[in-house]
């Protein structure tokens, strides 16, 4: 088992091209005052992210992930005997489900299994999973919300991801998400609850670090294509050093198995 927390924020990326956009980004929000957060963060930080591998022993590979007020807790079974019942594949079958807790919500009861978060989590771990590597099997992956309190489908996502290394399921790449909120003049990354109540858009990024590669990309209210390249933008640099995290988390946990 392994945990520790960490910083993601896009600030730190390289390249030139990217501190012009972001330069840019920085003069488009100082339109707007870059208000302090309630948690003090300015507009652009992530909050710092505390994972873990290993807390479910009865899984094959399990993970938890903490951000914020936002906990998330990932099993996976498998690769198990696909059910005779199924048509028969030369490819695995990956399953995912995510559920919240009945007290995961300010609103008791509302912890149902969320049919469309376990079909975007699959979405955007299909094409990371080598699935030709254990035919006519199924990977189990469930997902559990003990907590909500913000952008919640991509700590899923990434602490999803981290579960299935865990596992030892072959993966092209780890997948890591980041997702931002749009108000007004202003791209707010990894907001919180509070912040997605009020927001006028958000967009998702999944996101494979080490192949550059976006899985999946999921929007909603409207957009300008300049501020949709600065949002993608910032979720790609938070997303690859988020994938630094998972994989420090992975070593550690390497390191103490063999100790």
């Amino acid at each position: 088992m392994a945990a520790a927390s960490g910083t993601y924020s896009p600030a730190g990326a390289a390249g030139g091209k990217r501190r012009e956009r972001r330069e840019e980004l920085r003069r488009h929000l100082a339109e707007d005052a870059d208000w302090p957060r309630a948690d003090g963060r300015s507009l652009h930080d992530c909050r710092p992210a505390f994972m873990q591998t290993g807390p479910t022993t009865a899984a094959s590979g399990s993970a938890y992930a903490e951000f914020g007020k936002t906990k998330v807790i990932v099993s996976v079974f498998g690769p198990r005997e696909s059910k005779k019942a199924m048509m028969y594949s030369d490819v695995g079958r990956l399953n995912c489900n995510v559920s919240y807790t009945t007290f995961a919500t300010p609103v008791r009861g509302q912890g149902l299994d969320n049919k469309e978060y376990s079909s975007m989590l699959h979405k955007a771990l299909e094409g990371a999973v080598m699935l030709h590597t254990f035919p006519k099997t199924t990977v189990d992956v469930f997902a559990l919300v003990l907590e909500s309190g913000g952008s919640d489908l991509p700590i899923i996502i990434s602490c999803a991801s981290l579960a299935l290394a865990d596992a030892g399921i072959m993966m092209y790449d780890l997948v890591t998400s980041v997702s931002v909120s749009c108000s007004g003049k202003n791209i707010i990354i990894d907001p919180t609850s509070d912040e997605e109540a009020w927001q006028d858009g958000s967009l998702m990024v999944a996101f494979m670090p080490a192949r550059k590669e976006i899985t999946q990309l999921a929007l909603t209210g409207e957009w300008s294509d300049g501020k949709i390249t600065n949002a993608v933008e910032l979720c790609m640099d938070a997303c690859s050093k988020l994938g630094d995290i998972l994989r420090d988390r992975l070593k550690d946990t390497a390191t103490l198995t063999s100790e």
